[in-house]
């Protein structure tokens, strides 16, 4: 359950970076930087995008603009699965979770 993001990766013309365009804006107009893992203190939807990006390992640094993601890539790491990443972000219900009754869900609202 969820929304998927279409994500189209683009490679740049700087090694090590590559960046992906996304079909939602995810900061609006402004920009959010990323320049390590300890970085990431919020809880907003980029935080979010860049912690799961950082867990990867694959990852040095992220910048998001929008809809655009760039990411600079660990020494000697490739961009193999990023994409997927971004593209499961909104997905909340994956194989083996299974999402909440009817009654779990009106007792949130009561509650």
């Amino acid at each position: 359950m969820g929304q998927p993001i279409t994500v189209e990766e683009k490679p740049s013309a700087t090694p090590g970076i590559v960046r992906f365009d996304l079909n939602r804006s995810l900061t609006g107009m402004g920009h959010e930087r990323y320049p390590d893992a300890a970085s990431v203190t919020g809880e907003r939807v980029v935080d979010e995008l860049a912690r799961r990006l950082f867990a990867t390992g694959k990852v040095a640094g992220v910048h998001i603009y929008s809809n655009v993601v760039t990411v600079d890539l660990a020494k000697g790491m490739d961009s193999a699965g990023l994409a997927d990443v971004i593209h499961e972000l909104f997905i909340y219900y994956t194989p083996g979770v299974a999402p909440p009754s009817d009654e779990e869900l009106i007792a949130q609202v009561e509650g």
